[in-house]
């Protein structure tokens, strides 16, 4: 009922305008439409509007998302992001990204670093999926250091994979994307590059269901085709859900509304003062205020630790977290030979992959994550002897 009102109001108030509505306005770099009216009155421009319409419609927008978080970011026109430039639908979608890995604070620079990008690599159009090969440059850029670490989109955007860009890319940059992809530069055709390619097309996409378990419908294959392994855990109902709704007030050390016998249990935890909302799934896993977490016990030792099977031997080299990020996957087990520079597992960023590998060669004594978890930068994520 909310959104067909919603909708009737929209349709009421202004026809054929691309709206841009209170309280979710500033995302797209402009303020709201109302706002613009009342600086064009008295003007010889008029928008086509029926102002009370729109406020009609913007009163029932905003009942539609009382319950739901918006990021601040989606609320406020900044002057910088023009110059980036960022729509809103990656604006938000990546700041989103940002705040869960507790990374925001970094996002000033991110933006700053976004204009370079954009310029360097040819001015591509800054909508979905470029607008998220430039945010992920700029990342890569603002963390590991300029044009330290290509993000595989970008590169493959200035090396011509997805065609021509308006502009030439920046020289200097093309040679950087080469080297580091290990990818000449093209201009074959991109339909012709994916024709090529096994990992592409239905039957990759089949291959995967099929693996999986799953129905090959028209609708999965696509989902598979374009989403990869993140589509498959999507169809498995694994995915995480980032629309996110306002936590709910409830007393400290309280049994959360909604938690019940014969659901989930959910409580309100606080930990050096900071109140955390938890929710425990009958699957095992944890939500943790709207995150959610795989969990695992084991049996505790005399001293208070997890108990555990004889080690190996010999000192320990710590495989640290490069930066926050979701275990997407594990590529060895406890027990396995490793080489030095090998890949033992994968880390998923800003949408992005990053191999983590062993810095020595040797053994891998121990897992410290499990695929799915959500680590932070410098978390120890595997041992090596």
């Amino acid at each position: 009922t909310c959104i067909s009102q919603y909708l009737a109001a929209l349709d009421a108030g202004a026809d054929g305008i691309d709206l841009s509505m209170a309280p979710v306005s500033g995302g797209t770099c402009q303020s709201d439409v109302i706002s613009m009216w009342h600086a064009l009155r008295g003007s010889d421009y008029d928008l086509g509007i029926d102002v009370d319409k729109m406020r009609d419609a913007e009163e029932v927008f905003k009942e539609c998302m009382k319950d739901y978080f918006m990021p601040p970011e989606a609320k406020a026109v900044e002057p910088l992001i023009p110059f980036s430039p960022m729509p809103g639908g990656a604006l938000t979608a990546n700041t989103q990204m940002l705040r869960d890995n507790n990374m925001m604070d970094r996002y000033p620079e991110i933006i700053k670093n976004m204009s370079e990008v954009v310029k360097l690599g040819g001015f591509g159009t800054s909508v979905t999926p470029v607008s998220q090969f430039y945010f992920q440059q700029a990342f890569n850029n603002t963390m590991f250091g300029p044009w330290e670490k290509i993000a595989d989109g970008y590169g493959k955007m200035v090396l011509g994979y997805f065609g021509k860009t308006p502009m030439p890319p920046d020289p200097e940059i093309v040679k950087i994307c080469s080297k580091q992809m290990g990818l000449e530069p093209t201009t074959e055709l991109v339909v012709d590059i994916n024709e090529k390619d096994p990992t592409k097309g239905r039957a990759a996409a089949s291959a995967m269901l099929k693996e999986a378990g799953l129905p090959e419908s028209d609708e999965n294959i696509f989902i598979a085709a374009t989403c990869k392994e993140k589509g498959v855990q999507f169809l498995l109902g694994k995915a995480v859900v980032n629309v996110r709704k306002n936590a709910p007030e409830t007393g400290s050390a309280q049994p959360l509304q909604g938690g019940t016998s014969s659901g989930p249990a959910g409580y309100s935890v606080k930990v050096d003062g900071k109140e955390y909302k938890v929710t425990i799934t009958p699957d095992g896993k944890a939500r943790v205020n709207g995150k959610e977490f795989v969990v695992s016990t084991a049996e505790a030792g005399a001293d208070g630790g997890a108990a555990s099977q004889s080690e190996p031997q010999g000192e320990a080299t710590p495989v640290n977290a490069p930066l926050p990020g979701l275990v997407l996957r594990i590529l060895k087990k406890e027990g396995e030979a490793v080489e030095k520079d090998e890949a033992i597992m994968v880390l998923e960023a800003m949408k992005m992959e990053t191999e983590i590998q062993s810095p020595v060669a040797g053994t891998i004594g121990s897992i410290k994550v499990d695929a799915h978890q959500q680590v932070q930068g410098g978390d120890t994520l595997a041992e090596i002897y």
